[in-house]
């Protein structure tokens, strides 16, 4: 087995690189297509429609969720259309539908998120969901994406639970790198760790918790700063090579389970995530400094603490273990960690660490 890394192509960020746009459709073909949320048509594409339309470039509308169904329709529209290059702009789910659709259908894919919510636009992996929501699937190109498009004003405007999520979402990144590090597990590239990706893991992991609170506070002005562009960079690029190129652990497997459970549907991948970190942290016999360390940060920032913030208000033991025993499966990364996990262990940790969150919550008030 080897040392296996992954990047995009290019990435560049920065205040109006979305005015690059055509530039880059037109760098890899003549017709592009930009698979767009209604969101980012109604609040960025606007003033854009007469430039794109004379650079051929048209617009179709993603329908809500990354599943078989929506990327075989975009699939056929790239195939009726002949299209040479797609666009995926949106939130991670419109991303991750592009990727998927322009690797089966062989063109290129430039990603331009408009929120750093997650993690998903520099990798060349994707998430399926059933049509109700629920984990499917990892789909895995062939290629990164081939340019990354990140425009910090559009990120800036766009509400700052987004952000905040996205911290969430990187905040697993150093966590898991260090347990596939530890049992010389495989990451999502099929090799082991490279010094590089682990060293930007970590990196991701610092620049949360020292830019991370004025990150959180420049995006609710809306404007861009210095430290709101640092955790852009953390949330979309270290955390997207960091969790790739190092692997995947209890944090993203604890996340997945939780989706078999509906009442989690109305929170966002980071937030579920971010509970995921905590509950690994006590499935791990983390340090009580360092635990205590990641739920300051959590509540400093905002993100979920206890089973009640992801919407499982009293949920019982029954239930739970539903996305215990999904987190579990034989091919989730959660077997990346120390030991044999099992759900009741994943059953435990996420009691306990609700359990935590909940105290720390009253000690406070």
């Amino acid at each position: 087995m080897f040392l296996k890394a992954v990047f995009p192509g290019k990435y560049i960020q920065g205040e109006g690189v979305l005015n690059q746009l055509a530039h880059w459709v037109h760098w890899f073909g003549e017709k592009g297509l930009i698979l767009a949320s209604p969101s980012s048509q109604e609040r960025i594409l606007a003033p854009y429609a007469g430039d794109l339309k004379a650079n051929s470039i048209s617009i179709e509308l993603f329908q809500g969720e990354c599943c078989e169904n929506e990327v075989n329709r975009v699939s056929g529209i790239i195939s009726r259309e002949q299209v040479d290059i797609l666009v995926g702009m949106g939130g991670g789910k419109t991303i991750d539908t592009a990727k998927i659709a322009a690797d089966r259908t062989g063109i290129p894919v430039i990603i331009v998120p408009t929120i750093a919510s997650t993690d998903a636009p520099c990798s060349g992996c994707a998430v399926l969901y059933s049509e109700e929501g629920a984990f499917d699937s990892v789909f895995y190109q062939k290629m990164n994406p081939q340019v990354v498009l990140v425009d910090t004003t559009v990120i800036a405007n766009a509400p700052a639970r987004f952000l905040i999520s996205g911290m969430g979402d990187a905040l697993a990144t150093w966590f898991e790198a260090r347990s596939c590090d530890r049992t010389q597990s495989l990451n999502a590239c099929g090799g082991y760790s490279t010094l590089m990706a682990l060293n930007l893991a970590k990196l991701c992991h610092d620049t949360l918790f020292a830019y991370g609170t004025a990150a959180k506070i420049a995006v609710e002005k809306h404007i861009v700063t210095p430290a709101l562009n640092h955790i852009i960079e953390a949330n979309i690029l270290l955390s997207g090579i960091g969790f790739e190129s190092s692997g995947l652990a209890a944090a993203h497997s604890i996340h997945n389970g939780l989706t078999a459970l509906p009442e989690t549907h109305a929170f966002y991948h980071g937030e579920k995530v971010a509970f995921g970190v905590l509950t690994g942290l006590a499935l791990a016999d983390a340090s009580p400094q360092e635990t205590n360390t990641v739920y300051a940060f959590c509540e400093e920032i905002g993100l979920p603490t206890t089973l009640a913030d992801i919407g499982l208000v009293n949920a019982d033991r029954e239930k739970l273990m539903k996305a215990a025993e999904k987190a579990c499966a034989p091919e989730e990364g959660i077997h990346h960690e120390a030991g044999k996990i099992t759900p009741e262990k994943v059953l435990s940790a996420m009691l306990a660490a609700s359990a935590m969150g909940e105290r720390r919550k009253k000690l406070t008030t």
